[in-house]
């Protein structure tokens, strides 16, 4: 009796040992299949906009459009698969379009007040760099143009911005601090038309920004103002908040105010921010 007890007691342990084995494989399959699976989300995951890249829109005022478009070819270099578009206009201008919701990432300004009154569609700014004007003159400057009050002369054909562009407004803001009265032949949406008018030979001179008479050559020449009789101007970025590439728009108006980014901007002419 004894002995069959002991045989009983023996196959019973053997079962119990020889079922362990089959339990961990059981649990260890489990494991894999719950591996598989975790790997298998992941790999699905979408990619953050940053990440995989994106096609962004950057409305920027027109004293932007050389510099931004080396310093655009720059951040596509430095990311791959982000591809970025300008828009290039008076700030008054990409104001309107903002309001009008034209589908764009992001905006730099050339001044403060427009930015400021378009709190509702973007998100903070931050001011990427600064900016002087300067007294462009015909070719030659016949009329021998060295100072402010100089362009109160009736003689001269003077051609402005008009008073709601930026440059418009610095330049109506430093000529009234010096109480002269120019009557410009014309008022133009942009800097650029401004200086296009002088360079054409269609004005003798006009109140432009200091980075934009700097690529004319010989065509005009650039008179500078003393820093006391000047206005600074400065360039304000933002995303907007309708952008559809939030984090991508932010990156670049990060990337705004990094070291390669102001190298380019200084190296064109623009003050620090």
């Amino acid at each position: 009796m004894t002995a069959i007890l002991n045989r009983r007691t023996a196959a019973a342990v053997l079962t119990a040992a020889l079922l362990v084995p089959l339990s961990a494989c059981g649990n260890d399959s489990g494991g894999e299949k719950k591996d598989d699976a975790a790997a298998s989300a992941s790999a699905s995951a979408p990619a953050s906009p940053e990440a995989k890249g994106a096609n962004l829109t950057v409305l920027a005022a027109s004293s932007l459009t050389d510099v931004f478009k080396a310093a655009g070819e720059a951040y596509q270099k430095s990311h791959p698969g982000t591809k970025v578009t300008f828009s290039f206009a008076g700030s008054q201008e990409l104001a309107a379009q903002v309001k009008q919701g034209a589908p764009a990432d992001a905006l730099v300004t050339a001044d403060t007040k427009t930015m400021d009154g378009l709190k509702a569609e973007t998100n903070d700014a931050t001011v990427i760099a600064k900016n002087r004007l300067v007294i462009a003159a015909g070719k030659g400057n016949p009329f021998k143009i060295d100072e402010l009050k100089d362009l109160a002369d009736t003689k001269l054909k003077v051609v402005l911005a008009a008073p709601e562009v930026p440059v418009g407004r610095y330049s109506k803001q430093i000529l009234d601090a010096q109480k002269l009265e120019v009557k410009p032949v014309s008022q133009e949406p942009n800097v650029r038309a401004v200086l296009s008018k002088v360079e054409l030979g269609e004005a003798d001179a006009g109140l432009v920004y200091k980075t934009d008479s700097a690529k004319s050559g010989d065509k005009v020449v650039n008179v500078e103002i003393p820093d006391d009789q000047n206005a600074v101007a400065s360039y304000p970025a933002a995303t907007l908040k309708s952008s559809k590439n939030a984090e991508a728009a932010a990156a670049f108006v990060t990337w705004l105010s990094s070291p390669e980014a102001q190298k380019i901007l200084q190296d064109a002419g623009f003050q620090k921010a």
